[in-house]
């Protein structure tokens, strides 16, 4: 268990993914260039066994802005988008909003 304090040092907005492309020799990961309003960024996300690169530009997307970045195959990622795992089928969904807003919009 977390308290509310905790939670609240989360940061998350509503990003535009504005370029993807699988990262070249692996499976799962892609590279997302996203805007996130305020400025535009590198994410590295596990989701190419369930989206082509290509259909997830344009789209938005919840991110974690604030995580600390990471290095995943020489990529620096600044952020954490959020998905869904189905427990019996393994797909994965990608949580967006349920209409166009803002990129950098928060997230509450």
């Amino acid at each position: 268990m977390i308290s509310i304090d905790d939670f609240r040092k989360i940061n998350l907005i509503v990003a535009e993914i504005r370029g993807a492309e699988r990262v070249p020799k692996t499976d799962k990961l892609v590279r997302l260039t996203v805007d996130t309003g305020s400025d535009e960024r590198t994410i590295v996300a596990g989701i190419a066994e369930h989206y082509d690169a290509e259909s997830l530009v344009g789209r938005q997307i919840v991110l974690v802005e604030n995580l600390q970045p990471v290095k995943l195959r020489g990529i620096e990622s600044r952020g954490m988008l959020l998905a869904a795992r189905d427990a019996e089928s393994e797909s994965v969904v990608l949580l967006s909003p349920d209409k166009r807003i803002p990129p950098g919009s928060p997230v509450s």
